[in-house]
């Protein structure tokens, strides 16, 4: 009997374990620390690079280097058009000034008002978190480089 319960009392300490440690890890979000520095890593890797192989770096999906969890990089030119986006190919090339998040907020047009009179800013807007599929409350950090904004967000909870 003493052999039977040792056995459950191990498999049920086991189960803890497992759900505390899944438990931990259900917050995968990125943090804005971790946004900012990408973005700085994203602009140091486009200064030193150039901007072909840098946008073409931050829009390649496979390149972990840009791509953490729900964080990921953009840029947009000042006039708006996109010429990189972690998560969707197809965004590149596209004129945004217009685009609208769900509450009607022109999140693009923001970004690059600020990217004219501002090195480095945040923005709030909502936006498809990669991970949850879901609309999000988001907050991009962003830093002007040239004639672009490169960006980078964290979903807020």
């Amino acid at each position: 009997m003493q052999r039977k319960q040792a056995i459950a009392i191990m498999l049920a300490i086991g189960g803890l374990a497992a759900a505390g440690a899944a438990w931990a890890n259900t917050d995968t979000a990125a943090s804005a620390k971790e946004a900012e520095a990408m973005v700085k890593k994203g602009v140091a890797y486009i200064k030193a690079n150039g901007k072909d192989k840098g946008y073409a770096a931050i829009t390649d999906k496979d390149n972990k280097e840009f791509h953490d969890r729900d964080l990921y990089l953009a840029v947009h030119r000042l006039d708006g058009t996109c010429v990189a986006h972690g998560t969707n190919e197809r965004m590149v090339g596209k004129n945004f000034m217009d685009m609208k998040d769900m509450d009607g907020k022109e999140y693009i047009k923001e970004r690059v008002d600020f990217g004219k009179t501002k090195v480095s800013f945040w923005t709030d807007y909502k936006f498809n978190n990669p991970v949850s599929k879901k609309i999000e409350p988001k907050s991009a950090y962003c830093e002007r480089l040239d004639d672009t904004v490169v960006c980078g967000g964290v979903y807020k909870k």
